[in-house]
């Protein structure tokens, strides 16, 4: 094992492993939908993101050849919103950090997130690179970088 993460631009191929993590209880969870997606609902809107890289950008993670993660990248004012999935079987073993150090450099805007207040991994994730908590509301710390 090298242990060496690479990101790469999500297709439509990914399709079933993007709908499997994002369904996942733990991810649905830590997201502002909570609701279970539907594939024909995940189908058009994963169809229509990739043909949308001006503003939204798609990444999966890939770990010593198993796919481990995904990031996300949505266009805003000022600059881009991540957010990110860690595969269910991928946990606890840094890969949102790994994700996030080589996407982050990559953008010369500011970066935002929402992390829920309950979700300390994606808490500590973001604090680790430098992001910074702006405003609470409702449950959500927003972070900016």
């Amino acid at each position: 094992m090298t242990n060496t993460l690479n990101l790469r631009t999500a297709t439509l191929a990914d399709a079933k492993i993007l709908l499997a993590w994002r369904n996942d209880p733990q991810t649905r969870a830590a997201s502002h939908n909570t609701d279970e997606i539907l594939l024909e609902n995940h189908l058009a809107w994963l169809e229509s993101s990739l043909k949308k890289p001006e503003q939204r950008r798609l990444w999966v993670a890939e770990l010593d050849g198993n796919l481990v993660g995904t990031c996300r990248a949505d266009k805003e004012d000022n600059g881009w919103e991540l957010s990110w999935t860690v595969a269910p079987e991928a946990r606890g073993q840094g890969v949102a950090h790994k994700m996030l150090s080589k996407l982050i450099d990559t953008f010369q805007q500011p970066l935002t997130a929402q992390v829920k207040k309950d979700n300390m991994a994606s808490m500590k994730v973001a604090e680790r690179l430098g992001f910074v908590i702006e405003k609470e509301e409702s449950g959500v710390l927003f972070y900016r970088r």
